[in-house]
């Protein structure tokens, strides 16, 4: 998240986000209740990942979460194409 615009940058893509920490875990409860319910149409799993991504901004539980996600996915990663 972009601490001078206030928006959710994934990939190219930015995403407006509300200023109050409040609204945002609100939006990030949101979208995580609205994933689990990811069978239905519009609503859809994709849903999951980005309410956790809005969540570590403001939650450290989530924050250390997300970091040790990206350490793994990033080792996963090196050692499929053979770099260390």
């Amino acid at each position: 998240m972009d601490p001078q615009s206030g928006k959710l940058a994934v990939g190219s893509a930015q995403i407006p986000m509300p200023r109050s920490r409040i609204g945002r875990v609100v939006v990030g409860l949101g979208l995580i209740s609205g994933g689990v319910l990811g069978f239905l149409p519009i609503l859809g799993f994709w849903m999951l990942p980005l309410g956790f991504l809005v969540l570590s901004h403001d939650l450290p539980f989530v924050r250390r979460q997300r970091r040790r996600v990206a350490l793994w996915w990033a080792r996963r990663r090196a050692s499929k194409t053979g770099q260390r």
